[in-house]
């Protein structure tokens, strides 16, 4: 995986992890909670040196003030038990680290379950009846928002228009993103709140679909377009926003997932600190920040927050190299296989793109950049390249002690000692010959499993027989050392994870019917490390976080089946009976509405 610091831990034995808890000073205090008679995967183990070993499983955890103080047997870790801890009992059900989601939208997700969801709709029909249903409660002149379609499930497989839209929609302007975010379909009403007309040019990086007339069809690709309309609406509300974070939280925390690895817009983050403030923040969330934004403005949101929250922080600066495959956007090397005019829309000429990514990297952030296609992981790289050799920085994978020099180079000796850890989000197509250049350049390929799920019907045809060789290559990445983190890009795809467990093993549809290039798959050890301790070194948290080991972060998920001796098909069955985040039960499987209060700091 890239770093001696992710799997080559010499790992401890069960005594020795009793003793340092016990032996420890700061831990004389009782625990908090004891977990008993449980089948509890540690994390221990999970991607060995020897591939023969076994990952440590335990039946006991003591945890104190949000960490975790032993894990061993049950009678061992009793013992420490104290007048006011309180004792679970697993009964036998397996446990494990909470996942941490290495890519998400959070709060899109939330304001899309709130507004007209249009996940799963099956025909254009059955899109149009769930916009007709939601306009009735609609007040006069609102605008009608939602997303989630997906074309590509539909029997005839074509776009929706805004003719479509004009007819359930009862004049109010409506605008609708597709399931990937990279394209959305707008009604008449809202095209001419947007002035969109025949005349109207196409913005850099984006294409206004039109008619044999030249007239606007309603489908806007990509982000320069669609905000040509989102421009016109009324932003929500502090209130709005903090409602559709808690309504995603219970989403989040009912799927096991404790952390999150998130691309919001600021004044989501902004709500997020309020509900942090008020401990209503059920869930520890690492915030992306906008790449095009200037430097100085950066620092100051940077600067804004503590880096050593461990319920809240700012990571990396997000960049968009191209769109999506379903969208036809995603920048490629050579045309689409099933659209030979087109090889998708590139976002950066490159040269500006290696300025803005060497500025930044100097300035100590941490770059991520959303790259699909072929072409635009080669851009990435271009640019990361660019960047370590201005910087002056080594490998971003390698972590190996204090390093003075790094500190003092970069402003503000912001990133820990070691690198910067760039990372590509998605890096679904690339070129044979960059595999070994993310190696090279020790970049994180954060890569979301369960997308193979959607996509594997159309990919072949999109990419050809040669080119989807090197798609979703998530086996190739692992054989190059790359470190692989897995997220979900929810509300993209359900935040689900065992839906990326099993796409990770099997490389198969969920029917089973179907296999994508199945000499990708990898094994469900690391499937799972690239969910727990993989996500965590992603954030620089991997100290801290993806273990249930003494010191670590007591954030863990009670399943109702050990996923380590399931079957592909019960992995997709898997449920959460309990989420626990800081040491915290945030989550049963009997709660029905989201928690009424979060994490204390």
């Amino acid at each position: 995986m890239g770093s001696d610091t992710l799997h080559l831990v010499k790992p401890l034995t069960l005594t020795a992890i009793l003793l340092i808890s016990t032996l420890a000073p700061a831990q004389t205090t009782p625990p908090d909670t004891i977990f008993v008679h449980g089948n509890i995967l540690t994390g221990t183990h999970l991607r060995p040196d020897d591939p023969s070993a076994t990952p440590a499983k335990v039946t006991a955890v003591a945890i104190a003030n949000g960490k975790i103080l032993a894990a061993g047997a049950d009678a061992d870790l009793l013992k420490l038990k104290g007048p006011k801890t309180k004792v679970i009992d697993l009964n036998g059900s397996f446990a494990m680290p909470g996942f941490n989601d290495a890519h998400t939208h959070i709060g899109q997700a939330g304001r899309q379950k709130l507004s007209v969801n249009l996940v799963g709709t099956h025909s254009l029909t059955e899109m149009q009846q769930r916009i007709r249903v939601y306009v009735t409660t609609a007040k006069p002149g609102e605008w009608i928002q939602g997303g989630g379609w997906d074309h590509t499930l539909w029997p005839d497989g074509k776009l929706p228009s805004r003719t479509d839209l004009d007819q359930v929609t009862a004049g109010h302007p409506a605008i609708f993103r597709r399931v990937d975010g990279h394209m959305a379909v707008a009604n008449s009403a809202a095209l001419a709140a947007a002035n969109i007309t025949s005349a109207t040019p196409d913005p850099t990086g984006a294409k206004i679909d039109r008619d044999a007339s030249g007239n606007p069809t309603g489908i806007l690709r990509e982000t320069a377009a669609n905000a040509l309309v989102f421009d016109k609406i009324p932003p929500p509300t502090l209130e709005q926003r903090r409602q559709a974070l808690t309504v995603a939280f219970a989403d989040i925390l009912a799927n096991g997932v404790t952390s999150v690895q998130d691309n919001s817009e600021w004044d989501d983050f902004l709500a997020l600190e309020e509900l942090e403030h008020t401990n209503k923040l059920p869930v520890r969330v690492a915030e992306w920040m906008d790449f095009n934004r200037p430097i100085e403005a950066l620092k100051q949101r940077r600067a804004s927050h503590p880096s050593d929250d461990l319920l809240l922080h700012l990571t990396q600066l997000k960049g968009y190299m191209d769109g999506s495959l379903g969208s036809r956007t995603a920048a490629m090397d050579e045309r689409y296989s099933d659209d030979s005019d087109n090889s998708g829309l590139p976002r950066y000429e490159q040269d500006k793109l290696n300025q803005m990514a060497a500025e930044r990297a100097m300035a100590g952030f941490q770059l991520g950049f959303h790259a699909i296609g072929d072409r635009a992981n080669n851009m990435a790289l271009n640019a990361f390249g660019v960047a370590d050799q201005v910087a002056n920085l080594p490998p971003s994978p390698a972590e190996h002690g204090p390093d003075t020099h790094v500190v003092t180079k970069l402003e503000g000796g912001v990133p820990p000692p070691g690198a910067l850890r760039f990372r590509v989000e998605h890096a679904q197509v690339v070129l044979p010959s960059d595999f070994e250049r993310f190696e090279k350049e020790g970049v994180i390929a954060s890569m979301q499993p369960s997308h193979l799920l959607t996509d594997m019907k159309w990919a072949t045809d999109r990419l050809g027989p040669e080119r989807v060789k090197y798609a979703y290559s998530w086996k190739t990445f692992l054989d190059h050392n790359v470190t692989l983190v897995f997220g979900t890009d929810y509300p993209v795809e359900l935040i689900n994870p065992f839906r990326g467990l099993y796409s990770a093993i099997t490389r198969q549809n969920e029917t089973g019917t179907q296999t994508f290039q199945p000499q990708e798959k990898i094994s469900l050890n690391e499937a799972i490390y690239a969910y727990t301790q993989a996500s965590a070194f992603g954030e620089f948290r991997e100290k801290v976080k993806g273990r249930l080991e003494p010191g670590y972060l007591a954030d863990l998920v009670v399943l109702d089946r050990d996923i380590t001796t399931a079957s592909p098909q019960e992995l997709l069955h898997a449920k959460v009976l309990r989420t626990v985040v800081n040491g915290t039960t945030v989550y049963t499987s009997t709660t029905t509405k989201p928690p009424k209060t979060g994490v204390k700091k």
